[in-house]
């Protein structure tokens, strides 16, 4: 259920519940702990999803039987790594990463938790990348953590990509809480939600950030 002040956007986590939900329904496991540090060991950028949305992402893919998933912003690997652990034993995930020195890294986390046989990495801007990894479809689930501004372009690739029933998922969905802005950064994001809304069966959870959620609807007559 929920109340007038939830359905308004008040938020019931404490610091001390988020720590006790996290603890019960994600137990400590060493390689996705050393994936979520590499970026502070590396001075990087520490932007990466939470615990709690990674284990959304594996458990979404696990639902929808993903096997085939392109991940467009890999930073240090570890939104990779928890979709990869939720391929079967022949799947495949395409992460792509522009900056070489993040691409590294994320490389050593992959070998460090043994599923670099399941992850082919691409170092490369993805508006350039995507193109060539058309022939590897149609996908199951297409994950955007990228360049904001760009999510509309990354969006229209993924529904021409997509299988019907694939998912569509785009993290950071408020834009830092800059959604309504009027800048090119925010119009493309209201672009994405907008041209998502038109092809999907979707949704935005209001995570802290949201996350935009579709089911790709089957485009033949």
């Amino acid at each position: 259920m929920a109340d007038q002040d939830s359905r308004a956007g008040e938020r019931y986590a404490t610091a001390q519940i988020l720590e006790y939900a996290a603890r019960i329904h994600h137990p400590p496991d060493p390689s996705l702990e050393r994936a979520f540090e590499a970026p502070r060991r590396h001075g990087m950028p520490e932007i990466q999803v939470g615990p709690s949305e990674g284990r959304l992402l594996e458990l979404l893919l696990r639902l929808a039987g993903a096997h085939k998933v392109v991940e467009v912003g890999t930073l240090a690997g570890y939104s990779a790594l928890w979709i990869a652990r939720a391929l079967p034993p022949h799947g495949r995930l395409w992460t792509i990463e522009a900056d070489r020195d993040h691409a590294a890294v994320a490389q050593e986390v992959f070998e460090d938790a043994g599923l670099r046989d399941r992850v082919t990495l691409i170092h490369g801007d993805a508006a350039e990348v995507l193109p060539g990894l058309a022939a590897e479809g149609p996908f199951c689930t297409v994950f955007l953590d990228a360049d904001k501004g760009r999510y509309d372009v990354y969006g229209r690739w993924a529904t021409a990509n997509l299988r019907p029933g694939g998912l569509l998922i785009g993290d950071n969905a408020y834009l830092f809480g800059r959604l309504l802005e009027e800048s090119e950064e925010a119009r493309a994001m209201r672009r994405f939600h907008e041209e998502m809304a038109k092809s999907y069966r979707s949704v935005c959870v209001p995570t802290p950030d949201g996350l935009a959620l579709g089911i790709r609807l089957d485009p033949s007559p």
